[in-house]
């Protein structure tokens, strides 16, 4: 059975906007057009569904930074061409897409050791490396030493590819990629607690 992106999102119990990052950014599969539509498999909907969410109380800091990353769009920057969040970069062109210029409290990020980076509340990929920062002149941050520790490239599965060089880098990247991870902000970088509450 095939949904349209409109009858996913309601599935979901999301905004058609967010489900749609989903379909731009190349993370679900046996996706077909009828027309102008996008069609969805029930059970890619039904998986994405049953997404755990992230272990987050597993980490030791209090609390972590998480990149509310969209789809991949083109940019004219002298260190990167893209900007966001593909299935369709290769490794070193998502890292450079992903690890900055945001607005940014750079230390809280430093603390949380890892940067999630999420897609409509999804984990899509881990940063880590992330202990020296960087600052432009219109007050953004981007950490020049980032590392992508993994990314997915089919969330419903999820497919998972860790890329860290450490062991600690891959398991880390292991236990967050594919969960649900809601976070609210105004901007690109929200801040969240791994603590639960008792």
């Amino acid at each position: 059975m095939l949904l349209t992106t409109g009858q996913a999102a309601e599935e979901l119990g999301c905004a058609v906007t967010t489900f749609r990052r989903l379909v731009q950014a190349g993370l679900l599969p046996g996706l077909s057009r009828r027309g102008v539509r996008v069609m969805v498999p029930l059970d890619v909907v039904q998986a994405l569904s049953q997404r755990r969410p992230a272990p987050l109380e597993q980490l030791a800091a209090p609390e972590i930074a998480v990149l509310r990353a969209d789809a991949a769009q083109p940019v004219t920057e002298p260190d990167r061409a893209w900007i966001g969040f593909s299935t369709t970069l290769t490794p070193d062109e998502l890292l450079k897409a992903l690890r900055g210029w945001w607005r940014c409290d750079p230390a809280s990020i430093a603390a949380g050791g890892v940067l999630p980076a999420t897609i409509s509340g999804y984990v899509v990929a881990v940063l880590t490396g992330l202990e020296v920062w960087e600052r432009n002149e219109h007050g953004r941050h981007a950490f020049p030493d980032a590392r992508l520790a993994g990314y997915v490239t089919d969330l419903a599965t999820p497919a998972k590819e860790l890329t860290g060089d450490t062991a600690s880098d891959r398991k880390l990247a292991d236990l967050l990629l594919g969960t649900r991870l809601p976070s609210h902000s105004g901007g690109a970088i929200a801040y969240v607690s791994t603590q639960t509450a008792d």
